[in-house]
């Protein structure tokens, strides 16, 4: 009975906090009652096995394992019903810590917004954060409390399946998105309706060699800071409250144990606060690197690099305790990562009540909240780019009397959600918008629509052509959407060969001779090859994949009722032979000019530039660029630049535009790239309306980083470039910075 007294008092000692204690107050005084084991089981996450994203590690033990608090986290573990279930297991534990529930909720979670390369061609920061802010409500409402999102990765290789995940090819662009997406989830952290934030892949990991997923990378240091960490200190500077490692070696040094990574720069140079969590089994996984020999040194590497948390591997939850007592980690390493994770639990507000994410009734509510839909059909429209339009056979006429929907894409649902939708259980499909349900709901009764398949996605079969070629002869417009299916972009889907699989090409070919316009729309997770469709199709609608809006959004710019304004966050090879290929690249000693091929920097086959440039993407009305004007030509370090340019809507309908600013620095103690992107503004425009619009250069848009890796800026000339895209420059000046 003493005993049971004496318990009892500790329990109620540890748990009965005054409202004047600190969160580290009560992570310290917490920590003083755990034992040894009880710390290392907060470092161990584990899978639900019915919702597993990677190889599962065979554990028939979990539930008793979380009844002796030896598991921090659970992540694929979804709705109120299951994650109460799981919570109430952590709270028969000593301590009574509760778990951390994560999960995938890459964009979106019942609402599916489009994938984050589409959305990242919005350019619509705004939009952006909205929509991950839907996606946290959702999954927050759900028992969620972290995601495993945004991923910030750099990525210059569309073979790598992954760069659906990101904000494409450029560093400005993708830390302001970075930084956008990490506000949408996290909200006011420890709200019923935000998540935890992971960034990811820390770091380097869409430089994978051969753009082959979970492969090594090789890079100077001033690449390392200069392209890649940008986008992850702004997602740091926005709160983040995790980072994930990324699977890849980065020169040698797997990034699980990469201690420049990890101690050096995040938690060192960046003071990060929060923890860090590994990724699907990757500190186990050194061992195939060839890094340590066995799980037990991959733990030792992992936690003295600065690893907090390990995903599915097991080499924390049996290996550290051995490794403490052989004096081979010190304790003071494991306080550290323990604190770390239970200060966001307790910033969560779990202590106070570790079922505030599982309430069915706010459940319900949020799955089925219509401002949900809205923003997701929004977003969409806002992430179409418009490729081609050259007889502005688009916006379509809402007097069409017969319309032929053609395509292997035109019917499907799930493939609109595209690749890392949640599976959100016990709902069915039909919240998902078809594309043919799209363009019914636009038309109504008015214009009759005829459907043809033609021809699967990745099927040689040619026996549907007749059919396409019969209902086409019957309508006065072809709408056809082709691509690649949801599940060929993605975590391990990366490919050699980026053409439109099958016969898809050889249906457009038969269309064309029909002599009837024809609507190409192009579903896919990454730019595609589509060299002959580009030279030969008059009319492109690149749609990525949508998201559970997809049919509305893109029925809602075919019929003109949004103005297409996405603009390319990757260029879009002419052939895979070109890449890696991308804007901001260095100059060489031979540059090649206007395809002089020479004994220059050259393809002798293939011309050096995009089929399509990064920023690129057309709208239905057309935009003046004039005026432009700098407040001062010579500036010093520590003053700034006010850039003024006029923008008109030169069309007859009202349109959005992004404009951009670009610099280059002619010369530098290191080589600079061509161009780059240090500014935008996206800007809604009515016909014939006009708008000034101000740009700010300051040193910070001026400095790089030197050959010692010192971030500054360096007296000289700069080039000033406001234009439509990378490629499409309209105004050019200059400017010089003095000592």
């Amino acid at each position: 009975m003493k005993k049971t007294i004496t318990l009892a008092f500790v329990f109620v000692s540890i748990f009965a906090f005054s409202q004047q204690q600190t969160v580290d107050q009560k992570v310290k005084a917490l920590l003083k009652q755990m034992t040894l084991e009880e710390k290392i089981g907060q470092l161990n996450q584990y899978t639900s096995n019915d919702a597993a994203t990677g190889p599962i590690t065979i554990n028939n033990n979990k539930q008793n394992e979380i009844k002796k608090g030896l598991i921090g986290s659970m992540l694929n573990v979804m709705g109120t019903k299951r994650t109460r279930q799981y919570q109430e297991l952590a709270m028969q534990s000593r301590l009574k810590i509760p778990l951390l529930f994560g999960l995938d909720v890459i964009h979106g979670y019942k609402t599916t917004f489009p994938i984050p390369l589409a959305e990242a061609a919005s350019w619509d920061l705004t939009t952006i954060e909205l929509a991950a802010r839907v996606a946290a409500t959702e999954a927050a409402a759900s028992g969620i409390h972290w995601t495993f999102a945004p991923m910030v990765d750099i990525s210059r290789d569309p073979r790598w399946g992954r760069v659906m995940e990101g904000a494409g090819e450029d560093t400005y662009l993708g830390s302001k998105i970075a930084y956008a997406r990490v506000k949408g989830f996290q909200g006011n952290l420890g709200d019923v309706n935000s998540v935890m934030a992971c960034v990811k892949h820390f770091a380097a990991y869409g430089a994978a060699v051969g753009g082959r997923d979970y492969n090594s990378v090789d890079m100077s240091n001033r690449m390392l800071w200069e392209t890649y960490l940008p986008p992850f200190k702004a997602a740091l500077d926005a709160g983040a409250a995790t980072f994930m490692n990324s699977f890849n070696d980065l020169n040698g040094i797997p990034a699980s144990a990469n201690n420049y990574l990890l101690r050096d720069i995040l938690k060192g140079k960046w003071n990060f606060q929060g923890f860090v969590v590994s990724d699907w089994g990757s500190i186990g996984e050194m061992v195939n690197h060839g890094y340590v020999k066995d799980n037990k040194e991959a733990a030792l590497a992992s936690i003295t690099a600065g690893s907090d948390m390990d995903m599915e591997s097991n080499a924390y939850r049996y290996n550290l305790e051995q490794l403490v007592k052989e004096n081979k980690v010190p304790v003071a390493l494991i306080d550290d990562a323990v604190k770390r994770i239970l200060r966001k639990k307790f910033e969560l507000g779990l202590f106070d009540d570790p079922y505030k994410f599982c309430n069915t009734e706010r459940e319900q509510k949020e799955m089925n909240n219509p401002e949900h839909t809205k923003a997701a059909r929004e977003m969409a429209a806002k992430s179409i780019v418009l490729l081609k339009n050259e007889r502005d056979v688009l916006p379509l006429s809402k007097g069409l009397k017969t319309i032929a929907f053609i395509g292997p894409m035109v019917k499907p649902k799930r493939d609109n959600h595209g690749f890392w939708a949640v599976d959100v259980k016990e709902i069915d499909s039909t919240y998902i918008v078809s594309q043919w349900e799209g363009l019914e709901n636009k038309v109504g009764k008015r214009t009759k629509i005829l459907y043809a398949k033609g021809c699967g996605v990745e099927s040689n079969s040619k026996e549907g052509f007749a059919d396409a070629l019969n209902v086409a002869s019957q309508a006065e417009v072809i709408i056809l959407s082709i691509g690649e299916n949801f599940n060929k972009s993605g975590e391990a889907k990366s490919k050699s060969n980026l053409h439109l699989p099958g016969v898809q090409e050889d249906l457009i070919k038969e269309l064309q001779k029909t002599g009837k316009p024809i609507v190409i729309l192009i579903n896919a997770g990454r730019p595609l090859v589509i060299d002959w469709i580009a030279d030969n199709m008059p009319t492109i609608v690149y749609t990525w994949w949508l998201g559970s809006e997809a049919g509305n959004a893109i029925a809602d710019v075919l019929f003109g009722d949004y103005n297409p304004s996405g603009k390319l966050p990757m260029s879009f090879p002419r052939i895979e032979g070109q890449i890696p290929i991308y804007y901001n690249h260095f100059n060489t000693g031979r540059p090649s000019v206007n395809e002089d091929k020479i004994y220059k920097s050259a393809y002798i086959d293939l011309p050096t530039t995009p089929k399509f440039p990064f920023g690129y993407g057309l709208s239905y009305t057309t935009f003046e660029y004039s005026d432009l004007k700098l407040s001062q030509k010579t500036i010093k370090n520590n003053e700034s630049i006010t850039v003024s340019v006029n923008i008109k809507n030169t069309g007859s309908v009202k349109g959005e535009e992004v404009v951009q600013l670009y610099l280059r620095d002619k010369v530098g103690s290191v080589v600079r790239p061509i161009i780059e992107l240090k500014d935008f503004q996206k800007i809604t425009l009515n016909k014939g309306e006009t708008k000034t619009i101000q740009f700010t250069i300051d040193n910070q848009k001026l400095s790089f980083y030197n050959n010692a890796l010192e971030f500054g800026s360096e007296p000289g000339d700069f080039d000033l470039m406001i234009g439509s895209s990378s490629a499409d420059i309209r105004l050019r000046d200059s400017f010089e910075l003095v000592k």
